[in-house]
């Protein structure tokens, strides 16, 4: 039996400049929480609330402090830095993943700041870290909500963009189909689809593609991806929207430059979105 993942939790994207970010992803069409700032660690946030999941914004305000490697990632690039999923199990799935054979660390307990208004609030998480092996090629762990309520409130769920949730990460490896044994390890064999170049691994509602370089360039016909990091790194997500159309005119009366791509999808560059690129689709 597989590890209790229900799907992605949500993901992180580095960031350099907090405010610059928040601003950046709110002419996107997307609206950001109130800032939150860990409990014990150097690292603040801005989160991108969906009904399901969500995108975190992270940086760090306190070198001095704990920020689990985010600091020598900035140093390289800014960027989808790593993926959280999610988990029904009490204890964030930790025993399920013994049972599995997998060797993750023992569930550990996170609380943020959350400013707020009327006053600051302290949202809980339980995370469980996987080992390299669980999950090759990429940066992921577990979380498990323990104060969900403080985190999805209805404001925050509206986005001018229409955006409802994430559909897919994109991943870029050199050999992706070398990674199927581990995933389905992790995700159940049905929910790993491979191919001769791609790997596809169903994760709740939403799917990890992991893709060539090249075949991320065949994905993305519009773009520019010169200067793209080597493999293995987190390219992009795509993020359902409520029309594509209206989408494309929210993001761009905000100046924001996009392109369609041939599925008729709406694209927006690296250099607009923190380093990530960001596709939008119909639901």
């Amino acid at each position: 039996m597989s590890p209790p993942i229900t799907g992605i939790d949500h993901l992180l994207v580095g960031v350099r400049d907090l405010e610059a970010a928040r601003e950046g992803y709110r002419r996107l069409g997307f609206t950001c929480t109130p800032r939150g700032s860990h409990i014990g660690w150097g690292t603040a946030n801005y989160c991108i609330m969906f009904p399901d999941d969500y995108v975190e914004l992270i940086g760090v305000v306190d070198r001095t402090k704990e920020t689990n490697g985010l600091d020598s990632f900035l140093e390289r690039r800014e960027g989808l830095k790593g993926i959280a999923l999610a988990s029904d199990d009490d204890d964030g799935g930790y025993a399920a993943l013994h049972a599995a054979g997998i060797a993750a660390a023992p569930p550990r307990d996170l609380a943020r700041n959350l400013e707020l208004p009327e006053g600051t609030v302290q949202p809980r998480f339980k995370l469980v870290h996987l080992p390299p092996d669980a999950t090759p090629q990429l940066t992921a762990f577990i979380c498990r909500h323990l104060t969900p309520e403080m985190v999805r409130r209805p404001a925050w769920l509206a986005h001018p963009n229409g955006a409802t949730g994430l559909r897919a990460i994109t991943v870029v490896v050199e050999d992706p189909p070398a990674l199927a044994r581990a995933y389905a390890g992790l995700l159940g064999a049905g929910a790993i689809t491979p191919t001769d170049e791609m790997l596809t691994a169903r994760v709740g509602r939403a799917a990890l593609l992991f893709v060539r370089p090249g075949d991320l360039a065949d994905l993305c016909p519009e773009l520019d991806l010169d200067d793209a990091p080597a493999p293995p790194y987190i390219a992009g997500m795509t993020v359902v929207v409520a029309d594509v159309a209206e989408a494309a005119r929210v993001i761009g009366a905000n100046g924001v430059a996009v392109a369609a791509n041939p599925g008729s999808a709406l694209v927006v560059p690296p250099d607009e979105a923190c380093g990530v690129i960001v596709e939008f689709t119909s639901g």
